[in-house]
């Protein structure tokens, strides 16, 4: 058997180099509902409304909006429902969990002469804007001649054998002149599946760049698993003013961050040896881990219109978020066939070079008619082209970028919110629908939820608490090259907020 050296494991590991795709440029492009029971009562529609500290992470005017100096601070259980579909097989995963994830105050300064800017506030806003917590499995027959094989005989193609064998546990000399240039991720997922026995070079010469593999057709069965857990935060530093009676500016200075992990586990097997012969390669288990830190900036730019003491408008322009990205890996692979020493590949960190990305920008329009001290209507239209995701710097990711813009598609969102008071109560409704960012509508489809709130107002302090829920469908495949057989989910996030603000 071909014997492994930690050494050389590690040498073509930490080399390796950009391995993004479509997934990580969605992940860091879309956000949630989050922010205040309130907010989240009304499904955030709130452009156009203000007077909340959640609406000032949406409408850097809406801190202008306050009458006096405010604080919130929130916090929510999350409730994640997975059901999945892989050929003849399903299954159903739960997980909760609970966070504080909204904090802020605004403090407002009234002009103290006859100016017609009548005040100005400066605020600090803190909202998670998306939780990555989330687990689902698929277990079932693939009865389409998928394995795991076609994963690692897709990178392997034009990878030379020389680059990825081993003489005595040594380098092959004439491959290995410079690591950092010769070696990528195409070698690293070769590397593997070679030592692990699922593939064979066609012909055996260092020269080698093609491979088959040693699997039989047939089915196979498949037990995969996916975790993945933190958050996308975001803290607004914000600056707003009040002109005359009828018009709010502000401006946020944003600063985000970005805390991932995320682990899959495949195990493959199959009964496809024919009859007659040996034993052979029936049983493979593949493990990738990632583990993601980001930060990034961003700014926003919006103004709230009282057209009339009923009617108000408002209209915020969200710049591009500019990410910096650092990410490890870990990778284990085995198989029935394979020298037992190559679980060693588990303890070696892929260390990634450090990559950015720009996010989509968004605008976002919205209308709101308040009824007096009675209640009010509120709708919310926001519009982003996920096609305009890039990854940088752009001369290294020139065919991730084309891919991108061929399967992102232009995406708007639709929020609709009421409140009704009724002494110090006040009851609240919300509905919103995002549509798909992917042109296909199927990989990720469109978003429909619903919200539901009751607050309480004890003069000076307001208690507030909604429940809301989402539901998404997904086809999405194990890998994103080989076996790409899609996995259906359906995907219900239900929330419960609790809010707590007070004027200072």
């Amino acid at each position: 058997m071909k014997k492994l050296n930690l050494l050389l494991l590690s040498l073509i590991f930490v080399s390796a180099l950009n391995a993004q795709d479509l997934s990580d440029a969605l992940r860091y492009s879309q956000d949630e509902i989050q922010g205040t029971a309130r907010f989240r009562a009304l499904s955030g529609a709130f452009g156009a409304l203000g007077g909340d500290m959640s609406a000032v992470s949406i409408n850097p005017a809406s801190s202008a909006v306050f009458s006096q100096s405010h604080a919130s601070l929130s916090l929510s259980n999350a409730d994640i429902t997975n059901d999945t579909r892989y050929f003849n097989g399903s299954g159903s995963t739960n997980d909760s969990n609970f966070d504080i994830h909204q904090g802020g105050a605004a403090f407002v300064f009234a002009s103290r002469n006859d100016s017609p800017w009548r005040k100005f506030s400066i605020g600090i806003a803190y909202d998670r804007t998306n939780n990555y917590d989330n687990a689902w499995v698929a277990r079932g027959t693939n009865t389409n001649n998928q394995s795991i094989d076609l994963y690692f005989l897709n990178y392997a193609d034009g990878v030379r054998l020389g680059d990825i064998s081993l003489l005595d546990g040594e380098f092959i000399e004439e491959a290995y002149n410079d690591i950092g240039n010769i070696f990528g991720f195409a070698h690293q997922q070769a590397f593997l599946g070679y030592q692990s026995y699922i593939l064979e070079p066609d012909v055996d010469n260092d020269n080698n760049t093609s491979y088959f593999s040693n699997l039989y057709d047939g089915t196979f069965n498949h037990d995969y698993i996916y975790t993945s857990s933190g958050y996308n935060g975001k803290v607004a530093f914000n600056f707003a003013t009040q002109y005359q009676d009828n018009l709010y500016l502000g401006l946020n200075l944003n600063s985000h961050f970005i805390d991932y992990q995320r682990t899959t586990s495949l195990e493959e097997t199959n009964a496809n040896t024919p009859p007659n012969t040996d034993p052979d390669l029936n049983f493979i288990r593949f493990d990738n881990t990632l583990s993601t830190r980001g930060s990034g900036f961003s700014f926003q730019l919006g103004a709230i219109l009282k057209l009339s003491p009923e009617f108000r408008a408002g209209l915020t322009y969200d710049s591009p978020i500019w990410y910096t990205i650092e990410e490890e890996t870990t990778q284990l692979i085995d198989s029935n066939l394979a020298d037992p020493d190559i679980v060693f590949v588990s303890d070696i960190i892929n260390v990634y070079p450090e990559y950015k990305i720009q996010t989509p920008s968004k605008i976002t329009g919205s209308l709101a008619y308040v009824f007096g001290q009675q209640g009010l209507i509120s709708f919310d239209y926001s519009l982003k082209d996920y096609g305009k995701t890039k990854f940088k710097p752009e001369t290294d990711y020139t065919g991730l970028n084309a891919d991108i813009n061929d399967a992102f598609a232009r995406a708007a969102t639709y929020r609709l919110g009421g409140e009704y008071k009724y002494k110090e109560f006040s009851f609240r409704g919300g509905y919103r629908f995002e549509e798909s960012p992917y042109k296909d509508g199927v990989t990720v489809g469109d978003l429909d939820g619903f919200s539901l709130g009751i607050g309480y107002n004890f003069g000076n302090t307001k208690l507030d608490i909604t429940f809301d829920q989402s539901n998404r469908s997904f086809e999405t495949p194990m890998y994103n090259v080989g076996l790409t057989d899609p996995v259906s989910i359906d995907k219900t996030n239900s929330n419960i907020a609790l809010s707590l603000s007070f004027n200072i």
